[in-house]
């Protein structure tokens, strides 16, 4: 099946994949930069190679039309750096909060994460339809220099605690940790099934709009958009949920929302309610993700906290990854609407999932972290 533009569903997945499999498979060598070495220095210098990959695309943009091959090739190199810089800042966190306030700081992380995921696609979109693909390159790479200016001011990050040691023991020892921890086994777990399990609808969005809906790059920027929105109103109340519900409700109840909306969706409602059912989509995605990285700050160590984010980080972008190559080729043997249906189907059966293995609770004691 071939979408609008002339490329297959696969490929366009394929994009999905590249954007987070170089996530899944830096995270954990990253995680120990981030807790061996000065994570200032490791967060300007990734935003600093991604300024200069925007500018590449940017060129390459306004030049013609690169190849798919050099856009996924160059969006793996993007998000390389973006596995450099996740687990840095994921360990800032700790370092500059009280522990007591560490839940509602993370929620805020990823609150400001989802602002910007809900407002740029909307304006990707409107960027692309005014000027082009190589326009929305130059508004990007603007916004990398903005970013590093600010983290250039940031000061007073504690510096790491351990005596320099070689990278792979300290791999060593996060994996030892995780492999000896039952709660940290789980967490992983359910983050890679749900986001494995969820992906179509991220990995698929371009072709809702052109092979479902007959439109172009402002309506998939709008869809987006949507997803964008619902998963920053997921953020905002996700503190407020964590203090009314079990750690296992919230999952089960956003995989079933998150199935739920997936399903009505591929029937094809209309612009209108596929926007509002966007919106509670991505409310439930966010809910769960949420979860799974406050969970994984909790349960870790301060001086392991680096490592133990990263393989969280690692499991669920990698289900992100695995996920929408999956269904890139579901789709092409059975449509979009089809891999929609299947996907929010086997949402609304994976919260069985936590009968056998449950979320840990919200905090760890002590001895835990």
């Amino acid at each position: 099946m071939l979408t609008a533009s002339g490329q297959p569903a696969d490929v366009v997945a394929l994009v999905q994949t590249a954007t987070n499999l170089p996530i899944m498979l830096l995270a954990l060598p990253a995680g120990a930069w981030a807790d061996m070495h000065d994570r200032r220095r490791i967060i300007l210098g990734a935003q600093a190679a991604m300024l200069a990959l925007s500018l590449l695309l940017a060129g390459l943009a306004l030049g013609g039309t690169p190849s798919p091959a050099m856009v996924i090739a160059l969006t793996a190199l993007l998000a390389c750096g973006i596995a450099c810089f996740t687990p840095a800042m994921a360990g800032s966190i700790g370092g500059t909060v009280p522990r007591g306030e560490l839940a509602a700081a993370v929620a805020l992380n990823i609150l400001g994460f989802n602002v910007a995921r809900s407002l740029g696609p909307a304006i990707g979109g409107a960027i692309v339809a005014a000027g082009g693909a190589g326009s929305a390159f130059v508004v990007n790479a603007a916004c990398y220099l903005v970013a590093i200016a600010v983290y250039w001011r940031w000061q007073g990050l504690p510096a790491p605690t351990s005596a320099p040691r070689r990278l792979h023991r300290v791999i060593a020892e996060g994996v030892r940790y995780a492999a000896g921890s039952p709660p940290i086994r789980t967490i992983m777990l359910r983050a890679v099934t749900f986001t494995m399990t969820g992906a179509a609808a991220w990995a698929l969005m371009p072709l809702v709009s052109a092979e479902v809906l007959h439109q172009g790059s402002a309506v998939y920027g709008l869809l987006l958009g949507a997803l964008g929105l619902g998963a920053v109103i997921g953020a905002a109340t996700s503190t407020e949920f964590r203090r009314r519900f079990s750690a296992e409700a919230i999952i089960r109840v956003a995989g079933l929302t998150y199935g739920l909306a997936c399903l009505l969706v591929a029937l094809n409602p209309g612009l209108p309610a596929m926007l509002a059912l966007l919106v509670v989509a991505g409310a439930g995605w966010v809910q769960a993700l949420s979860g799974f990285s406050v969970a994984g700050q909790l349960w870790s160590p301060r001086e392991l906290v680096g490592r133990i984010t990263a393989m969280v980080s690692s499991l669920t972008f990698g289900g992100i990854a695995l996920g929408s190559w999956l269904w890139g080729h579901f789709a092409e043997r059975h449509g979009v609407d089809g891999a929609l249906l299947a996907s929010g189907t086997a949402m609304i059966v994976l919260p069985l999932i936590g009968l056998v293995w449950r979320m840990p609770a919200h905090e760890a004691p002590p001895s835990a972290a």
